[in-house]
């Protein structure tokens, strides 16, 4: 279990979740709809459940550290940036957002002066895809550049798939999305970081969402990797505190061919609401449950981040996407991001509406060059070091221009991002939320409906 020394004095101290947050790993089987539990061990793309406990002390090939790492962190007095988003694969649409609010950060950054007295030059890419192979390699590429941290992966899965060979070599991560609570205590040798918050956070106000709308026996389905089960045991444990019936929570393999088990699993049940956590695969178990009768219209219908897609109704059903009229979800949410949206679509108006988890991403840029600019060094450990520090307990600012010229003057920082005060806590992520919650109206479009601020003592 990581932990980080902090030093104060010289403001140097030691930053992050879809259909992202994004899934985890783990090593269990799957428990339902076990038919492509063959092709997920063969073709690696393993639902983001290969790699929980995996061997973090001696190097293996399955994206474990090892000893000839390609990269050893940026290069002397040297900062840049790298990525692993997802430009293929399931999680696709997730990369423009990501990619754009990256770049824009940077481009905010130099305009400010860049980091150390010189320009940030232009990120170095990856593909994130949605198998391990694929982030492995981009990875080692990216590595191979000698950046000073790599922003993402997106999906915790695919984190979990390189988070040894990065910080194993010495260099940042900080990912805007990973929401997986297995984070949290993870091995990292104080080099990954998170600006989206655990799910520990938003289980509860999901609960509360449920409780609040007057279910009270509730089925809880999820993937059977780390962001599912994670999130899917908050839930229900929250749900319990507020005297509410849990009948069902099960996982299933998120690559399975059919969800048939699934399905029936929460009809046995006989629920009055139902929570899916899950990522594009909740296409076909929505798709599932309505054939058997339970409905949106009847039932309490809940998802999550990973299900928070404006067009989820069309994906459900193209002619009647109304169908999802009266479902509703959570998501990580941007506290105060009005000025920061306009902004980004200004950057890149072709993103729409398609914007989910770009303040955290903006967040991890601006928090480590500004922990680089705290400790007056691009060395990767030196900068690991004073991330913290630059969230918490200084003079407030809220931009990197002002940030950095609090910093010149010689005070303590507390950086308040795009997606809100970070507030980090010991282990680098966000100690308290604010969660989004989303749902659809009468003609099945997607509407946010609220935020709610989420910490462990609320």
């Amino acid at each position: 279990m990581r932990r980080r020394t902090h030093f104060k004095a010289a403001a140097v101290l030691s930053a992050v979740a879809l259909l992202t947050a994004c899934g985890g790993n783990g090593e269990d089987e799957p428990e339902d709809d076990a038919p492509a539990a063959e092709e997920t061990e063969d073709t690696g793309s393993e639902s983001e459940d290969e790699t929980e406990d995996t061997d973090t002390e001696t190097g293996t090939d399955d994206g474990s550290m090892e000893t000839d790492a390609p990269g050893t962190g940026g290069e002397a007095g040297e900062f840049k940036f790298g990525y692993l988003f997802p430009e293929t694969g399931a999680l696709a649409y997730l990369g423009p957002p990501q990619i754009s609010a990256l770049n824009m950060a940077i481009e905010d950054i130099n305009a400010a002066g860049g980091v150390l007295g010189s320009e940030v030059p232009a990120a170095i890419g990856g593909d994130e895809g949605d198998q391990a192979t694929v982030v492995q390699a981009s990875a080692d590429r990216v590595l191979a550049e000698n950046p000073t941290a790599i922003v993402g992966a997106a999906a915790s899965g695919r984190s979990l798939d390189v988070i040894d060979r990065i910080t194993g070599a010495g260099v940042l991560q900080c990912s805007g999305s990973n929401t997986a609570p297995t984070f949290t205590d993870y091995d990292d040798g104080g080099f990954y970081f998170r600006t989206a918050p655990s799910d520990a956070l938003q289980g509860p106000v999901l609960a509360n969402t449920i409780v609040n709308d007057g279910w009270s026996n509730v089925a809880i389905v999820a993937r059977a990797d780390d962001y599912g089960r994670g999130l899917a045991n908050a839930t229900a444990e929250a749900l319990e505190n507020q005297g509410a019936t849990v009948s069902v929570n099960e996982t299933y393999d998120p690559v399975a061919q059919q969800y048939d088990g699934t399905v029936q699993a929460v009809v046995s049940a006989n629920p009055d609401a139902v929570v899916i956590v899950g990522f594009e695969e909740s296409v076909q178990i929505i798709q599932g449950l309505i054939e058997q009768g339970i409905t949106p219209a009847d039932y309490g219908f809940y998802g999550a981040d990973g299900m928070r897609n404006p067009e989820l109704g069309s994906l459900v059903d193209e002619g009647n996407p109304a169908i999802l009229a009266g479902m509703k979800g959570t998501a990580p949410a941007s506290a105060a991001s009005d000025d920061f949206m306009t902004s980004l679509g200004e950057f890149d108006p072709a993103l729409g509406d398609n914007t989910q988890f770009a303040p955290q991403v903006y967040d991890c840029a601006v928090t480590i060059a500004l922990a680089a600019e705290a400790a007056q060094s691009a060395d990767p450990a030196d900068v690991a070091e004073a991330v913290n520090d630059v969230t918490i307990e200084g003079t407030a600012c809220t931009s990197y221009e002002e940030c950095k010229g609090l910093l010149e003057e010689g005070e303590d920082i507390d950086y308040n991002g795009a997606s809100g005060p970070l507030d980090f806590t010991d282990v680098g992520e966000p100690g308290k939320a604010t969660i989004e919650v989303y749902g659809f109206n009468d003609a099945g479009e997607f509407e946010s409906l609220e935020t709610v601020e989420s910490n462990p003592e609320g």
